[in-house]
């Protein structure tokens, strides 16, 4: 673990190097909408793998009627009765959108499968139709990647740690989350099964290492930049007007409104 931690990227060489890739984000973003194209993410993982941070980094100085993230919750009683994907299509980009999944369809082929959320025959069901669910998107003008993040026994329960003594981030804890260290190989069994059945041309695999947050980062959007043909699309030519004159118009007295108190002169 020592050597893992003295390995990690320093955090002025990470900050410089994200601003640069989140400036070509925006790019890529502009070209999107430009160009009518959808774009599709997959963010997999074992809990605090990663997968949250590297969202919100990658979104972060993205305009959100572009590009949005997906976090769906527990399907619904109805939405259980549906064909699987069916709730997953809803979400799916329009011309000119991102979706950034947070999770996605693979909950079948993880989480549902391994604590038995699922049956047998609806697992095996679920690789049988992913690839050719998949193929159809792919076939269908959608740009699909998949990333997969993987973390260290040692490394997700230090992470675990963490966020179970700091209150910014205990909510990122659940018991299923805690649960989860004690079906590390069950996980990577169904891991494995899955990567097997839906690692296809189409729409292949790329697995991060993010034992390291920041390199995983860095690494990741890196890897999209370079899988998606955008180029820099020339902004419209704006010009800030003139002011025009006062008219006459005056503000209303200010005891005639209720303000926000000063909490920030207190400080």
């Amino acid at each position: 673990m020592a050597d893992k931690k003295a390995a990690r990227l320093p955090r002025k060489t990470y900050e410089k190097e994200l601003l640069r890739q989140q400036t070509e984000l925006v790019k890529l973003q502009e070209w999107v909408r430009a160009s009518g194209t959808r774009l599709v993410v997959v963010f997999e993982g074992r809990d605090a793998a990663g997968k949250g941070g590297t969202i919100k980094r990658v979104a972060e100085h993205l305009n959100p009627r572009v590009a949005r993230i997906a976090a769906l919750p527990k399907p619904t009683e109805r939405e259980r009765s549906q064909w699987y994907f069916q709730r997953y299509v809803e979400h799916l980009p329009a011309a000119g959108e991102i979706v950034l999944f947070d999770r996605s369809w693979y909950n079948r082929a993880g989480v549902e499968h391994v604590m038995g959320f699922c049956t047998k025959e609806e697992h095996q069901l679920f690789l049988r139709q992913c690839p050719i669910f998949e193929r159809m998107l792919v076939e269908a003008g959608v740009q699909l990647r998949k990333y997969w993040f993987s973390v260290s026994d040692t490394e997700q329960q230090e992470r675990f740690r963490r966020r179970l003594e700091d209150p910014l981030r205990r909510w990122k804890l659940s018991p299923m989350d805690l649960e989860s260290i004690t079906h590390w190989e069950a996980y990577s069994r169904a891991k494995d099964e899955m990567l097997v059945h839906t690692d296809i041309s189409e729409a292949p695999w790329y697995v991060v290492e993010s034992d390291d947050k920041r390199r995983a980062r860095l690494n990741m959007i890196a890897h999209l930049l370079s899988s998606v043909p955008y180029r820099e699309v020339p902004p419209p030519v704006l010009e800030l007007p003139e002011r025009p004159p006062s008219t006459g118009y005056q503000r209303p007295p200010r005891d005639l409104q209720t303000y926000v108190p000063d909490h920030a002169a207190s400080l």
